[in-house]
């Protein structure tokens, strides 16, 4: 398992060199920003043959949720909880966020339109 930036070419060539997993950085550790680059770790995972698991950079349980909606297979955590006001609630956030964010993935997003799209049936209805 390595740490690594969130260069695909990078986690490409770590993989071919026989790491187990590649866990490239949300952003800076213990920064707290969230995953600032969603593109570039949408596509280490699309190309990953091993786990790709977020290592750094999380503050927050939508950040973590957020994560596993892209495909990661996990998060690692410490400073989002262990710097929280109250730890033992984030770390229960946290765990809540992960099984959601990886359920959401598992089920599929809906797929996005540039312009509305009504989800009711327009047909049968009363006009006057």
């Amino acid at each position: 398992m390595v740490y690594t930036s969130d260069d695909p070419i990078v986690a490409r060539q770590l993989e071919e060199i026989g790491c187990c997993a590649i866990m490239p950085l949300g952003s800076l550790i213990g920064s707290g920003l969230g995953i600032l680059n969603p593109h570039t770790l949408s596509l280490i995972i699309e190309r990953a043959n091993v786990p790709v698991l977020v290592d750094a950079g999380l503050g927050t349980a939508s950040e973590a949720a957020f994560a596993m909606e892209l495909g990661c297979d996990g998060v690692l955590m410490n400073s989002a909880i262990a710097h929280a006001r109250q730890p033992l609630m984030m770390a229960d956030a946290m765990r809540q966020a992960v099984i959601s964010g990886r359920g959401a993935f598992l089920a599929g997003r809906m797929p996005t339109h540039v312009t509305a799209r009504a989800s009711s049936p327009g047909a049968g209805l009363i006009t006057g």
